[in-house]
């Protein structure tokens, strides 16, 4: 992608000049230096800007992928724009390119996190807005982590250090980021009107579950209901449509699939004729065969292979899927979506496990070639168990002694150190890698991981706050690791945007100018830490 730091520095000079001359001595404060930097350090304007932007990055990712399948993408779900603020920042640090990193807006999160009724669980509850509001929060926070770390360097280009390259190619923060939609918070227009909202906010990808929307559940959970074809068809139709009439021609759809783990439908779609999409999903639906005379008043009843039959309807009027019938759902579902609009596929599957999820996408590639998935990484799967579990048979397949593991408790600490343990600890090392090779899975991605470190670390910072150890746990536990990792709010002051404002209320005020930086900031007490040599602390004493 081009260098947009450099771009909009030199074509905001060139424009802050000009107007300089235009309008003349009333513009005489006005640095056209100090306004270009401040142009280079907001890169993207608008959200939509955003979302143009980052779909390019994506189409290009999936090009990548296409041609090798080791290139493959990943993304941790983030609840607040600093979560992903920081994690982007740690990208850049430990990766040096946040190239093929996105981020992932989770609605189970938006529900248990951001909602004004309170925390409610992942079954569209929560405010519509809530979801493009956050996306509009984590893109305000990336392009401050922008801002920061450009100021940083021009204050550096000001005292003469040799920083003009990581200006001309510096790497923005901001990366695609896949955002949920649920079920589409209503009908095809509601969904449309919020795809709009969330691409307007800067989304690039949407995803949508072809779940019923006043009825959805979490995939990991039971009750799911889903819709007709042509249902969910209407509701990839609104999202594109949203795409194109905002101008993000690139824009990405991941249709979602809840048939693995769905056993229900509130609708019987109307056939047209013989083999139409109706026609395919009303055969998956359990029906009795009947006689007319034993039919009860207000049955509902199907003509099947030359019979009547009534279709299997439960108190709430729902209607059974067949017994067995999931993984052909699955597979029309997904065919049916990428030959209507969708980009990419998400499957929902009980477990993670590699040979399950190819054996559903090598059906699908059949049909379509390419097809691809973004894959969640659920921390709602017991990984540790799953992946014992599948070392435990493969190991049993080969052959070996396996009278010292309890099959039924696999989790027991004792064989943390174990051969099942190592070699099941491998597969889920490789599982992206795996799946990336063997089952399409373009994007991997963790719903909700930050939901569970906060909740980790609290944890491990109350224990020993509130006891024994009082301040040091704070200390040891989290600022001596902050000071060491190098981890960008230590110095929360900076990180908030404080010597950001600083340079700014220069810009506009001159020397007149009231900071918060200075010798009584106690921030100060961090910038030497990495400095100082042992050999000059042995001489200091």
């Amino acid at each position: 992608m081009k260098n947009l730091a450099q771009t909009n520095y030199g074509s905001a000079l060139e424009t802050v000049r000009s107007l300089k001359a235009k309008y003349g001595a009333s513009w005489n404060a006005i640095h056209p230096e100090s306004a270009a930097r401040m142009s280079a350090q907001n890169q993207f304007k608008t959200g939509l800007d955003i979302a143009k932007y980052t779909a390019a990055i994506m189409r290009e990712d999936m090009a990548a992928y296409d041609a090798d399948s080791s290139q493959y993408t990943q993304s941790l779900g983030c609840w607040h724009g600093f979560v992903a603020q920081q994690k982007m920042i740690a990208v850049k640090k430990y990766h040096k390119t946040t190239s093929k990193r996105y981020l992932y807006l989770s609605g189970w999160m938006v529900a248990a996190l951001r909602s004004e009724f309170g925390p409610l669980p992942d079954q569209s509850m929560h405010e519509k807005t809530a979801v493009s509001n956050l996306i509009e929060e984590i893109y305000d926070f990336l392009r401050q982590a922008d801002a920061i770390a450009l100021n940083d360097l021009f204050r550096r280009l000001e005292n003469g250090e040799p920083v003009q390259n990581q200006i001309t190619n510096f790497e923005t923060h901001v990366v695609p980021i896949i955002a949920d939609i649920d079920a589409g918070f209503g009908n095809e227009e509601a969904t449309y009107l919020l795809a709009k909202k969330m691409i307007q906010a800067g989304a690039c990808a949407i995803q949508i579950e072809n779940q019923v929307s006043d009825a959805k559940q979490c995939g990991h959970q039971d009750g799911k209901v889903t819709v007709p074809h042509e249902d969910f068809i209407a509701k990839l139709n609104a999202v594109r449509y949203a795409f194109l009439e905002l101008g993000v021609e690139d824009g990405i759809i991941v249709a979602r699939t809840d048939s693995e783990g769905a056993s229900l439908t509130q609708k019987l779609p109307v056939s047209q004729e013989p083999g139409d999409l109706a026609s395919q999903y009303l055969a998956f639906v359990e029906a009795e065969d009947i006689k007319i005379g034993d039919a009860k008043e207000d049955d509902v009843l199907l003509k099947r292979d030359g019979k009547l039959v009534r279709p299997v309807r439960l108190a709430n009027g729902l209607y059974k899927f067949k017994e067995g019938s999931n993984i052909d759902r699955v597979v029309l579902d997904c065919i049916t979506s990428l030959q209507n609009g969708a980009d990419l596929l998400w499957i929902e599957t009980p477990t993670p496990n590699v040979k399950q999820i190819a054996h559903m996408v090598n059906r699908v590639r059949k049909v379509v070639p390419n097809a691809k998935l973004v894959y969640n990484n659920s921390p709602s799967f017991n990984w540790t168990l799953s992946f014992r579990t599948q070392a435990y048979e493969e190991m049993l397949a080969e052959g070996e002694n396996m009278t010292e593991y309890d099959r039924n408790n696999l989790m027991d600490a004792a064989y943390d150190a174990s051969e099942l343990c190592l070699r099941a600890d491998e597969k889920i090392k490789s599982f992206q890698l795996d799946g990336a090779r063997e089952a399409g899975i373009f994007h991997h991605l963790i719903t909700l991981p930050t939901y569970h470190t906060t909740a980790l670390h609290m944890d491990d910072l109350t224990k020993g706050y509130f006891g024994e150890e009082g301040m040091l746990a704070y200390v040891k536990g989290v600022q001596r690791q902050e000071i060491r990792k190098e981890v960008s709010c230590v110095k929360h002051q900076r990180m908030a945007g404080s010597d950001l404002g600083d340079d700014h209320k220069t810009f506009f005020a001159g020397d007149k100018a009231l900071k918060a930086g200075g010798g009584k900031n106690t921030s100060n007490q961090f910038e030497s830490s990495k400095k100082t040599s042992k050999r000059e602390l042995v001489l200091d004493k």
